[in-house]
């Protein structure tokens, strides 16, 4: 069985899915994002190698923690569909063991078509969308938006869970347009159930520093409240005009 190479992992994670979750950060992505914090789990030969069985023996002291809050496992990364078939190996165990929520916290970067088995498997996707302007997109992150954009209509076709969550950057993100424009696509999309906005924050800042990588967000701060706010208003305004709906759960 094939081993998986593991960035870190959080046994009380709150914020990666409904309740109290195992978090597992895979190692490996191939978006550069800007305001990345996470940036030493980039490289793909990184991370301490672990089999599956390593994994749940990590998940199963906590278990009555997960089952009583509703919670379960989340994957994460990294990006973790790089290493699908490990991620889907650990799926399913945990499910045929324990029963236990699946989710997948993904970039949508992968084509569904490619990892069939993981999201068989998956009970959530949280989709980060990065930008829904693509050449933004491509300066933000280095890569295209329409995979994630492809990802995201394949989740909706297929009967899919997902969360849509995005990050706020002030100065990349504020524009009325494109907000609106985000609003509209999701409007489009069947089975989200949750849209988050993440403020940008500066805590990974000493891990560019420490791999010796100039920082591109030197000096930007992280958003107001209001800023935040008004985000909120003018997605939610773009996706009323697309689905017919006066707001959606966030």
């Amino acid at each position: 069985m094939v081993n998986g190479h593991i960035h870190s992992l959080e046994t009380f994670g709150t914020v990666d899915g409904p309740g109290i979750r195992f978090v597992l950060f895979m190692q490996g992505c191939l978006l550069k994002c800007q305001y990345c914090h996470n940036p030493d789990t980039w490289a793909l030969d990184g991370g301490r190698e672990m089999s599956v069985e390593e994994v749940l023996a990590e998940i199963e002291p906590y278990l009555s923690y997960y089952r009583s809050s509703g919670g379960g496992l989340t994957v994460s990364g990294g990006e973790p569909t790089l290493q699908a078939h490990f991620v889907a190996e650990v799926f399913k165990e945990a499910k045929r063991r324990w029963g236990l929520h699946t989710t997948l916290d993904s970039n949508g970067f992968n084509e569904p078509d490619r990892i069939h088995d993981l999201l068989d498997n998956t009970d959530l996707v949280l989709l980060d969308l990065k930008h829904i302007n693509d050449e933004k997109h491509i300066k933000l992150t280095g890569k295209s938006n329409e995979r994630t954009l492809r990802t995201a209509q394949w989740l909706s076709d297929n009967g899919r869970k997902m969360w849509i969550r995005h990050v706020y950057v002030p100065g990349i993100h504020n524009e009325e347009e494109d907000l609106l424009n985000l609003g509209r696509f999701i409007g489009t999309l069947n089975g989200v159930e949750k849209f988050e906005i993440l403020p940008y924050h500066q805590m990974g800042i000493y891990k560019w520093q420490a791999l010796g990588k100039a920082y591109p967000l030197e000096g930007v701060p992280s958003p107001s409240d209001e800023e935040v706010e008004r985000a909120y208003r003018l997605i939610e305004q773009g996706h009323t005009e697309t689905a017919g709906v006066a707001c959606f759960n966030k």
